[in-house]
């Protein structure tokens, strides 16, 4: 039920999200902070850290750039074969900065063996943007077709689902996402301590760090698939 443009089913569903959001957001900016105070017993910074597992698993041809904007923007770009990494990651020689650069440096280990679900994830790129960007439209497109012809379950209902396949395509990709970052966490662990990059007591500090981000890409699916299921029930409910 709808008053006056407020819809509760709406807020419901997207405060869930944003609250969870914002702890998981939280978590990580805390813990990112804590660890970038702990400095590694073998003083290197994330770059640096990035770099040795990179070559010792022969990509020496994976270049390690600094990220534009700062602020954790680190990720691995598949195309070009590059490492980007923010000042704060790539400069300092830290436990969350080697823990960190070693995440990224385990996408493109990935990369590299083709592992599978990041090859899903890379194939549904294309699609995902295209279908995100048109879902809002499809859908308001087919409510007005719906008001303003009276075609209640006819042609703005059927156009209205195809946003919502827009959506779903969303939430495809942020469950595909999930195996993703999880995997190449497990990577940075392992290799950071069997390279000695790491001891023990430092580990403990980088699986905080990264199980902290792993939240947030937990919470990004569930943020889609809330998404997903309150336009099912909202459509559904127009059928009626």
């Amino acid at each position: 039920m709808y008053y006056y443009g407020f819809d509760p089913l709406f807020w419901c569903f997207m405060g869930i999200a944003a609250v969870l959001g914002m702890i998981a957001q939280a978590a990580v900016k805390g813990k990112f902070s804590k660890y970038s105070r702990v400095r590694t017993m073998r003083g290197l910074t994330g770059a640096q850290a990035a770099r040795e597992i990179l070559d010792t698993n022969g990509l020496y041809d994976v270049a390690i750039e600094e990220a534009r904007g700062g602020g954790l923007s680190d990720h691995y770009d598949p195309r070009s074969r590059v490492l980007r990494l923010s000042s704060e990651v790539g400069r300092q020689p830290s436990v969350a900065a080697v823990g960190v650069a070693a995440h990224e440096a385990g996408h493109a280990i990935q990369h590299a063996k083709g592992y599978a679900p990041l090859q899903l994830r890379s194939a549904l790129v294309p699609a995902v943007q295209f279908g995100s960007n048109l879902a809002p439209l499809l859908i308001m497109a087919g409510f007005a077709l719906e008001f303003f012809f009276q075609a209640s379950g006819g042609l703005g209902y059927y156009i209205a689902w195809l946003g919502v396949a827009g959506y779903g395509l969303a939430a495809l990709f942020a469950f595909v996402t999930l195996p993703v970052e999880l995997d190449a966490s497990n990577r940075a662990k392992q290799l950071l301590y069997q390279y000695n990059i790491v001891d023990k007591q430092e580990l403990a500090g980088v699986t905080q760090v990264l199980n902290a981000a792993a939240w947030t890409y937990v919470v990004a699916a569930i943020a889609a698939l809330l998404q997903l299921l309150y336009w099912i029930i909202r459509l559904s409910g127009r059928r009626d």
